[in-house]
C-alpha cells in the first residue's frame, strides 16, 4: 500500500501509539512490521482474536504474557559458542516457566477465546531444560551439587580456606607489636599484613606494596605463602568444573532452540494481540462487519487522535462509490478524509476501531491521500504543484477497489481552471473505477457530482445562527462556503462584506448566462434537449433591471425539423442555437452569414466558422433570451467587456483589444 499517504494519515503515529502497550521486544516488533492486509479471511482472523483479547481483558482477567527479558541477546549468540553466564540460564529458566503458565491459562480459556487459545498448544513447556537449570543453578551461583567433581573441590577449598585464617591469625598474634592496624588486607589477590616501615625486616616474607605516605609496607609472611598457592590451585579447579556446568547446560539450549525461537515468536504473538486488546479499550473501539463488495458504512467514526471529536458518518457503495464533501473552512471536512482514512487502514491491519455499531468496511486493495498543501521550498513546490505532483501518481495507481482521499482538489489556483480541471481529474478517476471521497469549495463540483453516476453530494452542517461549524455529514446534499458570514464575524469591516456580496451577485448573473450555453453541452458532446432544459433552469441567473429573467424554452430532442423532415430554409441570427452535424455539437451564432456563406458558432467558449449548409436550427433566440439581451456577455471575456466599457467613456493611451484567431 501506499507509504507515503499512511504518514498523512497518521498511521505511523498510531502504530507508536500500540507499541506502548506491548511489553516484550517480540510484540513490539510485531507492532513495528504491522501494515494493512487485504485478504479478507486474514483481516476477519486478525479483527476476531483481537476482540477475544479485548473480551478476556474487560473481564478482569490478567494474562500472563512473559517479557522476554533478556532473551534477545541470548538467542542472538546460540550457535556461535558463546558459554552463557549463570544470569543467562535464570533469564531462560524465568522464560520457559512463563511459557509454563501461559499455556495452562490460555488452555483454560478455550471455550470464551478459541482462536487465540489455539496458540498455546504449540508451546513447549521443555521442563526437562529448565529442571536441570534450576538444579544447577540457584540465587545466580552454581549451586555445589551441579556436579560431583564441583562438590568434591569446594570442600576441599573450604577446609583450605579455614586453614589459611587460622594461619593468618597466628602471624598476626605473633607480629601484634610492628603492625600498622590489626587488619588483613589483600595485594594482587594474596593475603599481606601492614607491618610498619622500620620493623619490616623482622618479618620473613615477600614485600608486595607499601602505602602512599611510605610508613606502611605489605608483607606477605612465608609462612602463608604456601597456603595461599594451594588456595589458588584449588580455585582454578573449582573454575574449571564451573565451566563444565555451564558448558553442559549451554549444550541443551542448543539442542533446544528451535523449540525456544518457536516459543518466543508466540509469545511475541500473543503480546501482539493483547496490545491491540490494550489499545482498543483505551479508545472503546469495537469489531465492524467486514465485506469485498465495495460498500462502507462508518456509524460515529472517531480518529484515535483527536480526543472529543464529534463522530462522523458516512456511507458509500450502494447506488453511488463516491462523494463530493463541500462546507465552511474549519467545517470538519479534513478531519473526515483523515477519520476515514486512518480507520480503514486500521480495520485491514486487524485492529479494532473507534465506531458506533451497525458499521460495515470493505477491503481496498490501497488507500492513496492527498491531504495538505505539500510547500516544499527546497524543490520550489507551491500548494497546487505539490497537490498535482501527488495526483500524476494518484491518476497512475487508481483503479477498482482503490480508496482516494483528496483534500481541496486544484485548490491554489485560477478557479476558472481550477474547477475543469478537478471535473476532468475525477473523470478519469471515475472512469478507472476508483472510490473517491474529495473535499472541496468549487460550486462547480456540486453540481458535477448531482449530475455524473457514481458520485454523491455530502456536505458539512453549519449553524447559520452561530456561525459555528457541526461537525456533522449530510450525504444527498450540497454545503455553502459562508465565507462572507465568517469574515464578518472575525472582524473584517461591514463595507468590505456588502461589497464583496455586491461582487458575488455580479458574478452570479455572468456565470448564469454563460452557463446557459455550457449546458447545451457535456464534454463536449450534445444533450437530449430535456437534459439542457434542466441544466438551463440549475443556472439560471438573478434578474436584473437590464435584463429579464430568461425564458426556458420547451425544445424537443434533436435539431429543428419542418413537416418534411428537412431543415428549414433561413438566415441565422446573432444568438440563435444551432446543431453543428460534422461536430455532433451545439453552439451558439455570434456572427451572421458572409459573402463566402460562413457563419460564426461559439462552441464551448470557442469561435468557430462553418458553412451555414453545416448548420441546422436548434433554438430560436427568442425563445431564450428576452428583446435587447446584450450578447456581449455570452461571447466576450470578463476582460474586454472592461475595456470595452471604458473606450465608449474616453480614449485611453494604449489600451487595445485583440481577437484570437477563429479556428475553421
Amino acid at each position: 500500500m501506499n507509504t507515503e499517504s499512511q504518514v498523512t494519515l497518521q498511521y505511523e503515529e498510531m502504530k507508536q501509539d500500540l507499541g506502548r502497550y506491548a511489553v516484550s521486544y517480540e510484540g513490539k516488533k510485531a507492532v513495528g512490521g504491522l501494515t494493512p492486509m487485504t485478504y479478507l479471511p486474514a483481516i476477519h482472523r486478525a479483527l476476531d482474536e483481537t476482540a477475544e483479547a479485548k473480551d478476556l481483558l474487560e473481564k478482569g482477567a490478567s494474562v500472563p504474557i512473559p517479557s522476554l527479558e533478556g532473551m534477545e541477546w541470548l538467542m542472538s549468540l546460540l550457535g556461535t559458542g558463546y558459554l552463557y553466564s549463570e544470569k543467562d540460564f535464570m533469564a531462560v529458566s524465568v522464560f520457559l516457566q512463563s511459557c509454563s503458565q501461559l499455556r495452562k491459562y490460555m488452555q483454560a480459556k478455550e471455550q470464551s477465546a478459541p482462536r487465540i487459545a489455539s496458540y498455546a498448544a504449540s508451546l513447549m513447556e521443555l521442563s526437562g531444560v529448565r529442571e536441570e537449570i534450576e538444579r544447577c543453578i540457584r540465587l545466580g551461583t552454581i549451586d555445589d551439587h551441579a556436579s560431583k567433581g564441583l562438590e568434591r573441590v569446594r570442600k576441599r577449598l573450604a577446609v583450605a580456606k579455614d586453614r589459611l585464617q587460622r594461619k593468618i591469625e597466628a602471624v598476626m598474634a605473633k607480629h601484634q607489636g610492628i603492625l600498622q592496624e590489626n587488619l588483613v588486607s589483600m595485594r594482587g589477590g594474596r593475603y599481606v599484613i601492614p607491618v610498619k616501615r622500620e620493623y619490616h625486616k623482622q618479618v620473613k616474607g615477600a614485600v608486595l606494596d607499601q602505602s602512599t605516605s611510605g610508613q606502611t609496607v605489605f608483607v606477605e609472611p612465608y609462612e602463608i605463602a604456601s597456603l595461599q598457592g594451594e588456595l589458588e590451585l584449588l580455585a582454578a579447579e573449582e573454575a574449571r568444573e564451573e565451566m563444565l556446568i555451564l558448558s553442559m547446560l549451554t549444550g541443551l539450549l542448543e539442542q533446544e532452540q528451535a523449540a525456544l525461537r518457536l516459543n518466543i515468536e508466540i509469545t511475541g504473538n500473543y503480546d501482539f494481540i493483547f496490545a491491540k486488546a490494550k489499545y482498543a479499550r483505551t479508545m472503546g473501539a469495537r469489531s465492524v462487519a467486514l465485506n469485498d463488495r465495495g460498500y462502507l458504512r462508518m456509524n460515529g467514526g472517531r480518529h484515535p487522535k483527536l480526543e472529543g471529536m464529534i463522530p462522523v458518518s458516512l456511507e458509500f457503495g450502494n447506488g453511488y462509490k463516491s462523494l463530493i464533501v463541500t462546507g465552511p473552512n474549519t467545517g470538519g471536512k479534513t478531519v473526515v478524509l483523515k477519520t476515514l482514512g486512518l480507520l480503514t487502514l486500521m480495520v485491514q491491519s486487524g485492529l479494532l476501531v473507534p465506531v458506533e455499531e451497525g458499521s460495515d468496511f470493505t477491503v481496498f486493495t490501497d488507500v492513496i491521500s492527498v491531504i495538505g498543501d505539500g510547500q516544499s521550498l527546497t524543490q520550489s513546490l507551491s500548494t497546487f504543484s505539490a497537490q498535482m505532483r501527488s495526483i500524476e501518481g494518484m491518476l497512475r495507481d487508481a483503479g477498482k477497489g482503490v480508496l482516494l482521499l483528496i483534500d481541496e482538489l486544484a485548490a491554489g489556483t485560477d478557479p476558472g481552471e481550477g474547477f475543469a480541471l478537478s471535473i476532468a481529474i475525477l473523470e478519469e478517476l471515475n472512469r478507472k473505477g476508483a472510490n473517491i471521497i474529495v473535499t472541496t469549495h468549487f460550486n462547480e463540483l456540486k453540481v458535477f457530482a448531482a449530475s455524473t453516476s457514481g458520485f454523491q453530494n455530502a456536505r458539512m452542517e453549519f449553524d447559520k445562527d452561530t456561525l459555528q461549524p457541526l461537525y456533522r455529514l449530510t450525504i444527498g446534499e450540497a454545503g455553502e462556503s459562508y465565507a462572507l458570514q465568517i469574515a464578518e464575524k472575525l472582524g473584517i469591516p461591514e463595507t468590505v462584506i456588502r461589497r464583496s456580496q455586491q461582487l458575488v451577485e455580479q458574478q452570479r448573473e455572468m456565470d448564469g448566462d454563460r452557463g446557459r450555453w455550457d449546458s447545451l453541452n457535456c464534454s463536449g458532446h450534445h444533450r437530449p434537449a430535456e437534459r439542457a432544459k434542466q441544466e438551463i433552469q440549475r443556472t439560471e441567473p438573478l434578474p436584473t433591471e437590464a435584463a429579464g429573467p430568461v425564458k426556458i424554452p420547451a425544445v424537443e430532442q434533436g435539431p429543428a425539423q419542418e413537416a418534411d423532415g428537412k431543415a428549414p430554409k433561413k438566415d441565422f441570427e446573432i444568438g440563435d442555437a444551432v446543431y453543428v452535424n460534422s461536430l455532433d455539437r451545439t453552439g451558439i451564432v455570434y456572427e451572421t452569414r458572409d459573402a463566402m456563406g460562413m457563419v460564426g458558432v461559439m462552441i464551448q467558449k470557442q469561435k468557430m466558422r462553418f458553412n451555414h449548409k453545416r448548420l441546422k436550427p436548434y433554438l430560436s433566440k427568442e425563445e431564450l433570451y428576452p428583446e435587447e439581451y446584450d450578447f456581449d456577455i455570452i461571447f466576450e471575456s470578463k476582460e474586454t467587456r472592461k475595456k470595452r466599457k471604458l473606450m465608449r467613456k474616453r480614449h485611453v493611451e494604449g489600451l487595445s483589444i485583440i481577437h484570437e484567431e477563429e479556428e475553421k
